[in-house]
């Protein structure tokens, strides 16, 4: 089964066209990629490694892929996460962190909090083949060692101090009993 994208202008307009997957965006045309962090109650982040036979296989990602053809960016985080790790979350659960717009992309980075044991998590198979928990300290350190892919490297970058912080005001807020 094909999946299709639609297409976007780099305001968010909808173009009312959409193109295959692996086929090449048309200049100055874009298409809705997200990222999704999941950050518990001691503010750790999941991460999962990807399959040998994916691009940028063996790294370590926070979930994500590209929103299909008729869904929204928040419809496609939602969905990016339960299929990767059958974490269940709703579209008003998660919070739009950031957004950045590449060559062919319109990539939006999503964070949300959920305190799940990795024994609980139901792993893509055909996607994703270990998760686990880390420390922000231990992100960086497996970014600037070339363990995670090139877009989780890009967010420490472009936002590094933000995300230290939300995830701190994440975990303030679960010990305080006010998940967000």
């Amino acid at each position: 089964m094909s999946e299709y994208f639609d297409l976007y202008t780099a305001d968010r307009r909808r173009l009312g066209r959409r193109i295959q997957r692996g086929a090449p965006v048309p200049h100055g045309e874009y298409h809705i990629v997200v990222q999704i962090m999941t950050v518990n109650s001691r503010g750790e982040i999941l991460l999962t490694q990807r399959v040998p036979e994916k691009t940028s296989g063996g790294r370590w990602e926070c979930s994500g892929g590209c929103a299909i053809s008729g869904e929204t960016s928040r419809e496609a985080a939602v969905r990016e996460l339960f299929e990767e790790t059958g974490i269940r979350a709703n579209t008003a659960e998660i919070s739009l962190e950031w957004t950045l717009t590449t060559e062919s992309m319109l990539r939006d980075f999503y964070m949300v909090h959920r305190d799940i044991p990795l024994e609980r998590l139901v792993l893509q198979s055909a996607e994703v083949c270990a998760a686990k928990w880390v420390s922000f300290d231990r992100l960086r350190e497996m970014a600037m060692s070339g363990q995670t892919t090139r877009t989780v490297a890009r967010w420490l970058e472009n936002r590094g101090s933000d995300l230290r912080r939300r995830i701190a005001d994440i975990a303030e807020s679960a010990r305080l009993g006010r998940a967000q």
